[in-house]
């Protein structure tokens, strides 16, 4: 039977018994012990999330008592909280690091990394401990002091852990790019920050290909003056250490108790990156207090995180989801480092890896979800899922279809979650909670201690329809700073426009009476015809059935003369073409599925979609191009997984600028 829009199927549902058993609830109790109130046995989610948004300085300083991060007085938590500039914890210090380390454990290892070349590989939490520990006197020894910027061009592999622990026991701050990223787009990147040491890798395993990337190490060290040692990191070439490198095995051969730098609880972590697709990345500043809170909340009691569990994500170091697969250690869990393509050697390479390696947190992406789902396989009877937990998704809008897959194919006694999140904060607006029911095609809460919205034009907050998501009170993780900003005239302009002192993050946002939420795509790439906005997830969500599409990118461009042109682009399956009946049958999926307003004007079959290296549609910068815009300011093909495709797109809106009529 198909549910009704207004009350969408529940795939999942929590026992009583099953709240009770969650850290959440466990932190629940202690809040209600220590300040006389209740709420609810079970445990009531939106009572206990509206009030850790109405009392900010309360629920994060007993987060922190509850953790053992820190223990202040209330009015010591959150003494300003102007946005952005919200002073937390003053005073104070935390050494990521050393949080790390305080959940040690002889019982399990603190790393297994996996690679598509080497069976499963344990690292103790006293090896770890040790080799961070020398790989911090390094670079004391290499003169390096709280501030300076340590960088690494490194695949997801231990060592890229060892390297960050060390930068940040030492008070340093960590910067990493992925060594699939060219010579360009990392110097973009690390040539803003000026990092005076460079631990760099080698070349790297991907598909079953081995790629040398010592000629790009070179280049980034003639275009990086600053650095002052490079610490090389064998992967391919284990014999091959340039002359006058550091030796990844000298760096850290005098194994040692780290030393922690004590740091105060603003003090940088690391520099992450927006994604560059138009002029260069912004360098994003994180704190190591506001991390360590916020990574201890969204892991221990919105994935229910803790000793004894394995925590997987795929993702690169380029991806603030490395950054949270490491923080998955804060709460006591051992991280799982995935080296290798996500596919490899078959579609179902991560569930296969789940069964092999016991993961009990599973987190992927929707994309990898839909191509298991495309090409029929199921999980659940081909692998022993049974340690899975929670299987987990984000960067792009889950399907409601693909929910149901997950329940069918995969499992049913497993928490599906979608998050909402970013770079920005190094976290999620809107996901989880072991609390809640999974309903099909939605988020199930803005997360604890996050005051999310949904506004319309005028700034007012509105429930059931389409607004911009926007967080009206701080969060200790927001970005410090952008690097190279000092008046914050970037900052406020990413985030506190059009609406001064409240964070805009550029989503669509939909809150359900139910308290569910929709995130439906970028503000910036919405579709609005004839003032009805959509956002383009329900397209794709319309397109992506069809196996004769590989994958798509649909844009709303609005001309110069206020006209508006809405092309669907589509990358066809081996052999298929884009014939009137194909074109046809799209349309009335779109007409059907989404909305009869938003059916494109034109499809254009492509040879495919450029995306983002974190595998975002470049929605944005393509509408860009066919607004007009100069390519070389739309786009940074830098930053683009295949930049070969962006220029079939450039042929395609220089030819419509000379004479094509608008759609």
């Amino acid at each position: 039977m198909t549910a009704e829009p207004s009350s969408p199927e529940v795939l999942w549902q929590p026992t009583p018994d099953s709240i009770r058993a969650t850290r959440t609830a466990a932190f629940a109790a202690f809040v209600a012990a220590r300040r006389g109130l209740s709420f609810g046995d079970p445990v009531d989610y939106d009572a206990l999330w509206r009030w850790s948004v109405e009392h900010l300085d309360q629920f994060w300083g007993d987060l922190a008592r509850w953790t053992g991060v820190l223990d202040v007085a209330d009015d010591q938590v959150l003494p300003s909280r102007e946005m952005p500039g919200a002073l937390w914890f003053p005073g104070t210090t935390v050494n990521y690091a050393e949080q790390v380390f305080r959940q040690a454990s002889d019982d399990r290892p603190a790393l297994i990394a996996v690679a598509e070349d080497a069976e499963p590989r344990e690292i103790s939490w006293a090896s770890l401990r040790g080799q961070v520990g020398a790989f911090a006197a390094t670079l004391r020894r290499l003169g390096v002091r709280p501030g300076d910027r340590v960088a690494g061009y490194l695949p997801n592999v231990p060592e890229t852990v060892v390297a960050f622990l060390g930068a940040a026991a030492v008070g340093a701050v960590w910067s990493s790019c992925a060594p699939d990223f060219g010579t360009r787009a990392v110097l973009d990147r690390f040539a803003q920050i000026e990092p005076t040491v460079l631990v760099a890798v080698d070349g790297y395993r991907f598909n079953g290909r081995e790629h040398d990337r010592r000629d790009v190490v070179a280049e980034l060290r003639a275009g990086l003056p600053t650095v002052r040692t490079t610490i090389a990191v064998p992967r391919l070439f284990p014999d091959d250490v340039p002359d006058d490198a550091l030796s990844w095995a000298d760096a850290v051969a005098d194994e040692q108790d780290p030393v922690f730098e004590p740091t105060p609880f603003d003090a940088p972590l690391w520099i992450v990156y927006s994604s560059g697709t138009t002029g260069l990345p912004k360098g994003i500043v994180h704190g190591h207090g506001g991390v360590v809170l916020e990574q201890r909340k969204s892991g221990t009691l919105h994935s229910d995180l803790g000793p004894g569990d394995r925590f997987y994500w795929y993702t690169s170091t380029a991806w603030m989801m490395w950054n949270v697969v490491v923080s998955s250690l804060l709460s006591g869990a051992t991280a799982v480092l995935h080296d290798g393509a996500p596919a490899y050697p078959t579609v179902d390479a991560q569930f296969a890896l789940a069964e092999r390696v016991r993961f009990t947190h599973l987190g992927t992406s929707p994309g990898y979800l839909a191509a298991c789902q495309k090409a029929g396989v199921r999980p659940g009877e081909d692998h022993d899922l049974s340690s899975v937990r929670v299987l987990a998704s984000t960067g792009s809008p889950l399907p409601a279809a693909t929910y149901s897959w997950v329940y069918d194919a995969v499992g049913t006694d497993l928490q599906l979650t979608s998050a909402s999140g970013g770079t920005d904060v190094a976290t999620g607006f809107i996901g989880s909670s072991p609390l809640l029911p999974v309903t099909a095609g939605e988020l199930q809460r803005p997360l604890l201690g996050v005051a999310v919205a949904s506004w319309n034009e005028a700034g007012e907050p509105v429930v059931g329809e389409l607004g911009e998501l926007v967080v009206t009170e701080p969060m200790p993780s927001m970005p410090l700073q952008f690097w190279n900003d000092p008046d914050g005239a970037r900052y406020r302009a990413a985030y506190f426009e059009p609406w001064p002192g409240v964070w805009r993050h550029g989503d669509w946002l939909e809150i359900t009476e139910r308290g569910t939420c929709v995130i439906t795509g970028r503000s910036d790439s919405t579709l609005n015809r004839g003032g009805v906005r959509m956002g383009t997830a329900d397209i794709y969500a319309a397109v992506e059935g069809f196996p004769e599409v590989v994958d798509c990118v649909v844009l709303g461009v609005e001309l110069p003369e206020g006209g508006y042109w809405m092309p669907l682009f589509v990358q066809l399956a081996p052999g298929e073409e884009l014939t009137d009946e194909l074109v046809d049958r799209l349309r009335a999926a779109i007409r059907t599925q989404a909305s009869p307003r938003h059916v494109p004007d034109e499809v254009i079959a492509v040879p495919g979609v450029p995306h983002t290296r974190t595998g975002k549609r470049l929605e944005v910068p393509l509408k860009r191009l066919f607004q007009g815009v100069d390519p070389a300011k739309a786009v940074n093909t830098g930053t683009v997984d295949d930049a070969s495709l962006v220029e079939h797109y450039i042929e395609l809106a220089r030819q419509r600028g000379s004479g094509s009529s608008t759609g």
